[in-house]
């Protein structure tokens, strides 16, 4: 009877419920199979943005008359308010609603968006008149007025939804898999190398059918088809139910709680440190207790943020009552340790913000390019410029399992890293890789304005007089920056989610999707900085003014991004290197010590 009770106990999963809301058990929920459904879910999802954000740029310049530089940047602040909006979606599903229902409820925010851009693009009333920009006697109009607050609605309840999805589905797919299991752990690194593969698979049919139907048939019927697609994803999602392991909500914000600690911190500063950690602040650790909350032990770094754990002396010896500390006052040691967790990843966070800046380039100005070349790769069949990204992902299709299954074996071998190699490698490759990928746009750029200007096309329509230069070359771009994909963005997913506390998992996975807000934030504002700087130096007006790609200098920028990508990478390797807090678990150990 006691060996039936104990193996019972093994099996539990503790910190994870059922739907019904009993503790979850490893061979019943969760597990590999079952995050299957969330794999499938986030290709559908894929399947519906990936092309939007790849040919949004050529609806806004083409259909609505924004110019193109503007048109870049509406693209850019929207994947930037959708990433950043992932932060106030996971605060929530951590803290109230849970991660289930937060994929739920975002796929229905994402499903009226793309049903009201559909509306949109299916009624002329609601568009502004059909117009040739590149005629130079053509007075266009843009949208304006009411149908463009029927846009901008339409987009930003598309990028609330997108938010949500980006948010909670990656967290809800690892806490199908238990850290602490040796086996699990394992199989946490193959679902996140299988995230990226869904992204591919989900992006392969959004870059080609997608792209085809928004080009050739309408942008009503792309829309319409990124609906369906959406509708598809939260249905697959929503039948996993019965098998998932549910995360519970925790009532208390994490990150309220960190914020606790610098409050507290500034106000005991005055206040010198105790010799001796064991003086700091801590409730009591007890059998009951140990169940529930986390524990963390002190460690030596960032000793300003222990002044928050320091208990001010009472002097009212008469109170026979303690009095609960205020939390604005005074911390546990273990939330400060949770700070310092959070503390000691922005710099790796902040060096990983300028590969989005690159890869915003390749979603809009690159597709640009190819509007202005050859695009035939049979005698009756054109390839649509924002179609180039399905090269890189079609080799990611080919790299992302070969790489998982026969490379991280082999290194895990060599290394003893469950993972193969740490994090930070990994996101270092990728960093390197964005750096080449930029050099090698700058170099194709030259090469297709010197055949602009040879063929005296510099003024040639895009799209009706295509230059004697096949699309193709600019998949080399698109090739070395897709293998950067897979290094740098897997490896922060892993990396936070590894590394953060516990009550900041769902969160945790957001830090990447903020890390390319600001990355996509930060173009627009340096698009718009680059212009002004070179509006008098050039007699395109500046270096990306205009819509005639052809007189711009796009290939000063790209190697002004190459350069700054480079230094970025230095400055990395120096950061990586200091990195030095390290929440050590059984089933991780050693991942990230580098």
């Amino acid at each position: 009877m006691a060996k039936f009770s104990t193996t019972m106990e093994e099996e539990l999963v503790d910190g994870k419920v059922d739907w019904r809301g009993r503790t979850a058990v490893r061979h019943k929920h969760g597990g590999m199979k079952v995050s299957l459904l969330v794999l499938g879910a986030f290709a559908f999802e894929n399947m519906a943005t990936l092309s939007l954000a790849v040919n949004l740029v050529s609806y806004f310049n083409g259909i609505m008359h924004y110019e193109l530089p503007d048109a870049a940047n509406m693209v850019t602040n929207y994947a930037g308010v959708s990433y950043m909006l992932s932060i106030v979606v996971a605060v929530l599903a951590d803290t109230l609603i849970g991660r289930y229902k937060s994929v739920v409820f975002s796929g229905l925010f994402e499903c009226l968006g793309l049903a009201l851009l559909t509306i949109q693009a299916h009624y002329r009333s609601l568009k502004p008149a059909i117009c040739n920009l590149y005629d130079k006697n053509a007075v266009c109009e843009k949208i304006k007025g009411s149908h463009e607050a029927f846009l901008f609605i339409g987009l930003y309840l598309l990028a609330f939804g997108s938010a949500g999805l980006k948010a909670s589905l990656p967290s809800h797919g690892a806490d199908q898999f238990d850290e602490r299991n040796p086996k699990e752990a394992r199989q946490m690194s193959s679902f996140f190398n299988g995230l990226l593969l869904a992204i591919c698979i989900g992006g392969s049919v959004s870059l080609t059918f997608n792209v085809w139907i928004q080009d050739s048939k309408g942008w009503d019927w792309g829309f319409g088809i990124s609906t369906i697609a959406i509708v598809c994803a939260t249905i697959v999602f929503a039948f996993g139910l019965p098998l998932y392991r549910i995360h519970v909500a925790q009532r208390t914000n994490s990150l309220i709680e960190i914020l606790q600690v610098y409050i507290a911190a500034i106000r005991n500063r005055n206040l010198p440190l105790p010799a001796d950690s064991e003086e700091l602040y801590e409730i009591e650790q007890d059998k009951e207790a140990a169940m529930d909350i986390e524990f963390l032990p002190h460690r030596d770094i960032f000793r300003f943020l222990d002044k928050a754990a320091i208990e001010r002396k009472s002097n009212d010896v008469q109170s026979e009552k303690p009095k609960v500390p205020s939390p604005w006052k005074l911390c546990r040691v273990t939330q400060v340790e949770n700070a310092k967790i959070i503390l000691s990843m922005i710099p790796i966070f902040c060096c990983t913000i300028i590969m989005t800046l690159c890869l915003a380039q390749l979603q809009t100005f690159s597709v640009q390019q190819g509007f202005t070349m050859d695009t035939r790769i049979a005698k009756h069949f054109n390839i649509p410029p924002a179609s180039l990204p399905i090269i890189p992902v079609a080799f990611l299709l080919i790299l992302i399992p070969f790489y998982d299954q026969i490379c991280v074996p082999l290194l895990r071998k060599l290394t003893g890293i469950p993972t193969g190699v740490t994090h930070l490698q990994r996101i270092g490759v990728g960093l390197v890789l964005s750096s080449i990928s930029m050099a090698i746009a700058a170099i194709i750029e030259v090469k297709r304005k010197n055949v602009a200007r040879d063929n005296n096309m510099l003024d040639a329509v895009p799209g009706v007089q295509p230059l004697p230069l096949s699309i193709f070359w600019l998949s080399f771009q698109y090739f070395v920056f897709g293998i950067a994909d897979m290094f740098t963005y897997v490896g922060l997913l892993e990396f936070f989610y590894s590394e953060a506390p516990k009550g900041l998992k769902a969160t945790s996975t957001c830090f990447l999707w903020c890390s390319m807000a600001i990355g996509y934030f930060i173009s627009s504002i340096m698009v718009q900085l680059v212009n002004r700087a070179t509006k008098n130096v050039t007699a395109s007006g500046g270096w990306l003014a205009g819509n005639n790609i052809n007189r711009n200098h796009l290939n000063l920028f790209y190697l002004l991004l190459s350069l700054l990508s480079l230094l970025n990478f230095f400055v990395y390797l120096v950061v990586s290197k200091r990195y030095k807090y390290r929440l050590q678990s059984p089933a991780v150990k050693g991942v990230d010590s580098q």
